[in-house]
């Protein structure tokens, strides 16, 4: 069966399970690979990563909570 091209794009050709597996090993490397831009001196503190990147426009609220109800699917 052939891969969806689409789901390919969004995933960088990774699974969904294997994207959470990055982001829970090394969340700034992920994020930084996603083309994020996060300050070094806000790198351990996930709330103002999020804080940032919100401020900064690199992510709006809409996204954020795609992601927590994603997030809710997988607990």
């Amino acid at each position: 069966m052939a891969s969806n091209p689409f789901y390919s794009a969004m995933t960088g050709g990774n699974g969904m399970m294997q994207m959470l597996g990055q982001l829970k090993q090394n969340p700034v490397q992920f994020l930084m690979q996603k083309r994020l831009n996060i300050p070094a001196d806000i790198a351990g503190d996930p709330q103002a990563i999020l804080q940032h990147l919100m401020s900064t426009g690199q992510v709006n609220q809409q996204q954020v909570n795609n992601a927590y109800q994603m997030l809710n699917r997988f607990r």
